[in-house]
């Protein structure tokens, strides 16, 4: 898949989805399927903005439900050819809807058929709407698609909107079954196997320490159950620590997994861990042999789990 910033560099014509596409969840992928379905001479192209519009007005740095490696990973699952990753600044922050539809999709993108869904906002102080889109996309010739607002039925009796802050507040909370139902498909980190403090190795409980990019969302601390991938695309089941090991003393948030009967080195390796199950909180335990039996009843529990 071609990834660029510049306007200059994209393969034309277009169908474009145009949003921010954090998480690639299940509404948005609603979004995308549109352009999937566009005759082939049109490029398939995903429409975003670096940074998110929320970090650069707020001037705060904005953690990442897939930051850019895991998206382009996802996009070219669906088959999207292509990326273009529009910088969001000041001057771009003030063009009125009719300037960002005639200037950059149309005089530069060569747009001729957009997807968005029903709540996409655009435009200097974001007073575009996609209705708003359509009619002026519709002067220029260009074809607007609108998807409406997408839910999941997480209780029998109870319809959930599926959004990326949704997906967050899920996260926070631990419930990555809700998360996972939304995104549709389980809320994974990736990252780098690096040397760490090896006290999981001195209790007998040894752990990959994984490197993850800075900017990638944490979920809620505490103890999950996951199934980890390795490079070769071999699937281990194991529990996963997000922390800073009060019980040690540490002072900075680490993710750990240990992996359920298996042994092996796996530093330099990068590994995908999937959440499937949170089991518990982050907690202080008084000694490190207190520890090692906790460490002991989550293995039991997340076999049970696993069956």
């Amino acid at each position: 898949m071609w990834v660029t910033s510049s306007t200059t560099d994209v393969f034309t014509p277009t169908a474009i989805a145009l949003g921010n596409f954090d998480g690639i969840h299940l509404g948005h992928r609603q979004v995308l399927q549109p352009i999937w379905q566009r005759p082939e001479a049109e490029i398939s192209t995903v429409v975003t903005f670096t940074p998110h519009p929320q970090e650069f007005f707020s001037g705060k740095p904005r953690q990442l439900l897939t930051p850019l490696t895991e998206k382009v990973k996802l996009l070219q699952s669906l088959s999207i050819k292509q990326l273009v990753r529009l910088p969001f600044d000041r001057g771009l922050a003030s063009l009125s809807p009719q300037d960002f539809v005639a200037d950059i999709l149309v005089k530069q993108l060569h747009a001729k058929y957009i997807s968005v869904g029903q709540d996409f906002r655009f435009g200097q102080g974001r007073i575009g709407t996609a209705d708003e889109l359509k009619e002026i996309a519709a002067n220029f010739g260009v074809c607007v698609h609108i998807t409406p607002l997408q839910t999941c039925s997480l209780l029998v009796d109870d319809t959930l909107r599926i959004s990326s802050s949704r997906i967050r507040q899920a996260l926070g909370s631990g419930d990555v079954i809700q998360a996972k139902e939304m995104l549709g498909y389980p809320y994974s980190l990736q990252g780098m196997v690096v040397t760490g403090q090896q006290v999981g190795r001195v209790i007998g409980f040894p752990t990959a320490n994984l490197q993850l990019p800075p900017n990638k969302l944490l979920p809620r601390r505490g103890v999950y159950c996951v199934t980890v991938q390795l490079e070769t695309a071999t699937e281990i089941k194991g529990v996963m620590n997000i922390g800073s090991r009060p019980t040690v003393n540490g002072q900075v948030p680490t993710v750990e997994v240990h992996l359920l009967d298996w042994s092996g080195d796996l530093y330099g390796q990068t590994l995908t861990v999937m959440l499937e199950k949170f089991l518990r909180p982050e907690q202080k335990f008084p000694s490190l042999n207190a520890l090692k039996c906790q460490i002991q009843e989550d293995c039991m529990v997340a076999r049970k789990i696993f069956g």
